[in-house]
């Protein structure tokens, strides 16, 4: 079975930065799409950003032109690099891939990784 384990949240104060990664592991294939969503207390899980395979990016509005997505596709590793921080992106923060193939996708989640924004 496929595992994404999540790092590198925390605490930090607005307008600070913290970069994200996620390491999967098992039956990946080579075509796919990994990304960050989130879920602040009460609210639904979001997206935050994506990136395929061949590096196509799609971020929320909220966070386009602070965060930046990218991947080392031979170490099956996505990363979040957030700047300018704000209350608002306190979350957790969940790893995620899709993979692909003909007509079925399968979607895989890690854990989460707690992100607090506080002064």
């Amino acid at each position: 079975q496929v595992q994404l384990v999540e790092s590198g949240g925390g605490l930090v104060q607005p307008g600070g930065s913290l970069r994200l990664s996620c390491a999967a592991s098992g039956s990946i294939a080579s075509r796919n799409t990994m990304g960050w969503y989130r879920q602040a207390p009460g609210k639904q899980r979001e997206l935050v950003a994506t990136i395929t395979s061949g590096g196509y990016t799609v971020y929320a509005d909220s966070v386009k032109g602070r965060f930046t997505i990218s991947r080392d596709n031979p170490k099956n590793t996505v990363y979040l690099q957030m700047n300018s921080l704000k209350y608002e992106d306190t979350a957790v923060y969940y790893c995620h891939v899709r993979v692909t193939i003909v007509w079925s996708a399968s979607d895989y989640w890690g854990q989460g990784t707690q992100v607090t924004v506080s002064s």
